[in-house]
């Protein structure tokens, strides 16, 4: 065990009330979730931030100190890397997204380039027993996590959010419904319920007026995957309907064609019975075409609506209105559109403002 003073710790280990001064060692186990201390080895022009912590981005450098967690991740724009099986200090990683995850980076997107080299200090080390100088490995996450879990939502309307791949405007769906919902006074719950720790988005959400926000990796969990995707639904489910909101938001990261378990999560029953409406996000017509196909065909899921950039002007809203015969509405424009058709189809009766908080 030895000490070393971290000059970044990232928003991954946001549960870990970590100082910046911490105790490490070289006994280093190799599960997703645990913390580890890194020394950055390179500088880079491009992907080159960090979240915080504090939430904010930080610009990594060489020779910064960083703690970050132990993880995979599968990204068609950015990183994939997979989680080593053994590490020792001195040790070659990769940090494989800006939330802090890092793994060994076996392919990237030319569009953000190699990644960064860190070499390993040690296993980041937690002291729960008071008055003990006994250290235990720290791992990310500040909820218990249970693979056999029962949704108990107390039938709270839920809004999922899904897109056709990543960057196709599911955050900004996400946060410009909870802006007008929370004009109408509503209390809003919102979630992430796949991908890889980055809290950026429910920050947005935090931002645009959601009360209660929360990340799949505050269960633990760093990178969601197929297995774990429907448990980490149901327990962010759960928890936000224990607050009371009057309608919960769930962003489901990534695509509907990818590794990190959306298919798995609108496969589950229980969970599509929980769904008040959808809104599918597409980056272009095809894939809206090819989105409203899978949902439909593959999850007898008719959404409620298309959204992201293929609605960005008249051309695909009259493609996607005339050829899926589904509402085109684009959530960054016509965001007051997008709330009376969301709002109408979970309260069709005389929707009347419950709160005033």
């Amino acid at each position: 065990m030895k000490t070393i003073f971290a000059d970044k710790v990232a928003s991954v280990a946001q549960h870990n009330n970590l100082g910046y001064e911490l105790r490490v060692s070289g006994d280093i186990p190799c599960n997703e979730g645990v913390l580890i201390a890194v020394k950055i080895l390179n500088n880079k022009s491009r992907y080159n931030q960090l979240e915080l912590i504090s939430g904010r981005m930080s610009t990594l450098k060489e020779g910064d100190i960083v703690v970050g967690a132990l993880g995979h991740r599968d990204a068609l724009l950015g990183y994939s890397g997979y989680l080593p099986e053994n590490l020792e200090v001195g040790s070659l990683i990769q940090v494989l997204n800006m939330g802090g995850v890092m793994g060994i980076c076996d392919s990237y997107n030319p569009d953000v380039g190699p990644p960064f080299d860190c070499e390993v200090l040690g296993v980041v080390l937690e002291f729960p027993y008071l008055g003990q100088r006994v250290g235990l490995p720290a791992r990310a996450g500040g909820f218990s996590f249970e693979q056999s879990i029962k949704l108990n939502f107390s039938g709270i309307p839920v809004i999922a959010i899904a897109g056709t791949c990543m960057d196709s405007g599911k955050t900004v769906a996400a946060s410009s419904l909870i802006s007008k919902l929370r004009q109408l006074n509503l209390n809003i719950a919102a979630c992430k319920a796949t991908g890889v720790s980055l809290r950026r988005d429910i920050l947005s959400m935090e931002d645009a007026g959601a009360k209660t926000t929360m990340i799949f990796s505050d269960f633990g969990v760093v990178a969601t995957t197929p297995y774990n995707g429907p448990s980490l639904t149901k327990s962010l489910l759960n928890q936000l309907a224990s607050e009371l909101p009057d309608i919960i938001i769930i962003e489901l990261g990534d695509g509907l064609l990818g590794s990190y378990g959306v298919q798995a999560i609108l496969s589950d029953q229980e969970i599509k019975n929980a769904l008040s409406g959808l809104i599918l996000c597409a980056n272009d017509p095809v894939a809206a075409w090819g989105g409203v196909k899978i949902l439909r065909e593959n999850y007898e899921i008719e959404p409620t609506v298309v959204s992201g950039p293929a609605t960005d002007n008249s051309v695909g809203l009259d493609m996607i209105n005339n050829t899926l015969k589904v509402p085109a509405i684009n959530a960054l424009t016509n965001s007051s559109a997008l709330s009376e058709l969301i709002t109408g189809s979970i309260f069709p009766n005389n929707f009347e403002v419950k709160h005033e908080n």
